[in-house]
């Protein structure tokens, strides 16, 4: 799957930071049609298990699954296998995991999809957390600057097949710059309104200026979720991405 099948897609996608199926269901109810997808991560899934993604696609709507897979390729590949086969239209696996097993991981899915008729998810690689800063990627044995480890991570995920990366707003254009590939997709959490807290994100930006930047998707959690009329925080953010640059008088 290319970028073109992705950018038919609203670029908004809701993270579903939410503790039970019923608030994640709620949600999806109510801004159906809105969000280009909605993201299950870690608390969602282990909460509710692979059944809050099906019960997502019966709903017509599309789901990134945001597990950040990192393990020994077998492992990761199997996962991966299993996602697609869940009807997930974009997963995610941690670059740091290595050459082997994004090459591994990619090829196994492409495989699979055409032997199961089944559409193949877009793979992403998550370069590094937005909560990073650069004193916190010092402590874990990174020396290179943040700038530098998300464009040598951006460059070994496209050389393993993989359809794009997961980075924060910040590196959207050092990434465009490493990464030649029209239809390599950058996925940005990190986007807050103007305004908005910017509760453990550390490099933020808001939606307009991650779009012009170049990000593919965007992803909101809390000042959607958190906010007492969803449907009218996601209808804000939308417009501020729509919002054209005002002209030069």
């Amino acid at each position: 799957m290319s970028q073109s099948h992705a950018i038919e897609l609203q670029p908004l996608v809701v993270a579903l930071d939410v503790s039970s199926a019923d608030e994640a269901l709620r949600l999806v109810e109510q801004l159906r049609g809105m969000a280009g997808m909605f993201k299950v991560g870690k608390q969602l899934f282990t909460a509710e298990g692979p059944q809050i993604v099906r019960r997502i696609r019966e709903l017509g709507e599309e789901v990134f699954l945001d597990l950040k897979f990192h393990d020994i390729p077998n492992t990761v590949a199997a996962a991966a296998i299993e996602a697609m086969r869940l009807g997930v239209r974009m997963l995610n696996v941690h670059a740091l995991g290595g050459r082997e097993m994004m090459v591994r991981t990619s090829d196994a899915v492409k495989q699979a999809s055409e032997r199961e008729g089944l559409r193949r998810p877009l793979i992403l690689g998550v370069t590094v957390l937005t909560s990073h800063s650069q004193q916190s990627l010092d402590e874990v044995g990174i020396d290179r600057s943040i700038e530098d480890e998300v464009t040598r991570l951006a460059r070994l995920c496209s050389e393993s097949g993989l359809d794009g990366v997961v980075a924060s707003p910040l590196e959207i254009r050092s990434v465009r710059g490493t990464v030649s590939r029209k239809d390599f997709v950058v996925l940005v959490p990190g986007v807050r309104p103007a305004g908005s807290d910017h509760n453990d994100q550390s490099r933020v930006m808001t939606p307009r200026e991650a779009i012009k930047e170049g990000a593919t998707f965007i992803v909101v959690g809390r000042p959607i979720v958190a906010d007492k009329d969803p449907v009218a925080a996601a209808r804000r953010i939308i417009e501020q991405i729509e919002q054209k640059a005002p002209e030069n008088v």
